[in-house]
């Protein structure tokens, strides 16, 4: 069963900088539009479908010499993908889209994993290039964790498309259908659940139903964003976020146009925050100094949400072993 929740009406130290060097920073290109407004987010249980284990990689594969199943799969079910004829070539196995794939299919799935809140600097254009790739790639390793036969290659094959179909949602609404995180961390609430290694930042209310998805960018190799339950220490507002980043960067705009403080749970500062940024087009990624990116809409989000004393969990997975129903107080 599916439940809906309507969003917020707004849309959207310290530390090392957790700017990239200028020499690892790709062109930021035109700036990230803003996502359309939308109706609710969705929330619900249902049926995983079975998948195809046969990895896929590359573009069109020729129909002569593949070896086909039985039974033709199935096309789409969700609307988002169905009277498509290049989503159903995918699904039947005939087609992958990969880099210089173009098309109105893969236009529909870009706007999904957009909606889904995943990083696509430029919006659906459907073109696939990096920031496709990328978005594909942070879906499927969030998808692989129920869905096997899904790889992270940052290819839309059969296997990712039945795992995308099975987890949308519908037209014209953010979120997904299933296989989200709990609001509860080893049986204590939290506000905000990131995952890591998909790059999402999960937002609830005070209830513990899913508000959003956002996009994120989190620490690199070097300098890792810490796992475990912290807490919001300070909320800063544009003028002193800006502030900090002349103070500390001399570029008022590294911060973005929010940030919000975090300490560990027992108090301790954790040198991390939640805050905006000024390369919208290194979301999805592992480039900051430990602290958490977001787009300036999605931190202005976060920032009115969240009240000092609110927990955020960091976790590698939204299937990690402490998130969970909350246990009884004794």
């Amino acid at each position: 069963m599916t439940s809906s929740i309507s969003p917020p009406e707004s849309r959207i130290s310290f530390l090392p900088p957790d700017v990239p060097d200028a020499a690892s920073t790709p062109a930021l290109g035109k700036t990230a539009r803003s996502p359309k407004p939308v109706s609710r987010v969705t929330v619900g249980q249902g049926p995983q479908p079975s998948l195809d284990a046969r990895p896929r990689s590359g573009t069109p594969l020729p129909l002569e010499g593949v070896d086909r199943p039985a039974r033709t799969p199935a096309p789409p079910d969700n609307a988002r993908f169905t009277g498509l004829p290049q989503l159903a070539d995918v699904a039947s196995g005939a087609q992958i889209l990969g880099p210089g794939s173009q098309g109105e299919g893969l236009r529909a799935v870009q706007a999904t994993l957009l909606d889904m809140g995943f990083a696509l600097h430029g919006g659906a254009d459907g073109h696939h290039g990096p920031h496709t790739t990328r978005a594909l790639r942070n879906f499927q390793v969030h998808a692989s964790r129920t869905f096997p036969a899904v790889l992270p290659t940052g290819a839309l094959d059969a296997s990712t498309l039945r795992a995308l179909d099975a987890l949308a949602p519908a037209p014209g609404t953010r979120g997904q259908t299933r296989g989200l995180p709990s609001a509860f961390f080893d049986g204590q609430q939290v506000r905000v659940v990131v995952a890591l290694r998909e790059h999402r930042t999960f937002l609830f209310d005070t209830r513990g139903q899913l508000v959003d998805i956002f996009p994120n960018a989190t620490g690199a190799a070097a300098s890792p964003t810490r796992t475990g339950i912290k807490v919001v220490r300070t909320k800063l507002d544009q003028l002193a976020t800006e502030a900090a980043g002349a103070r500390l960067w001399n570029d008022r705009h590294v911060f973005g146009v929010r940030m919000l403080d975090l300490s560990w749970a027992d108090g301790r500062h954790s040198g991390e925050e939640l805050h905006g940024t000024n390369a919208p087009a290194l979301l999805g990624t592992d480039v900051s100094h430990g602290c958490i990116r977001h787009s300036n809409e999605a931190v202005r989000v976060l920032h009115d949400a969240l009240s000092v004393g609110d927990r955020v969990a960091v976790v590698e997975h939204v299937d990690d072993p402490h998130l969970g129903v909350p246990r009884p107080v004794a």
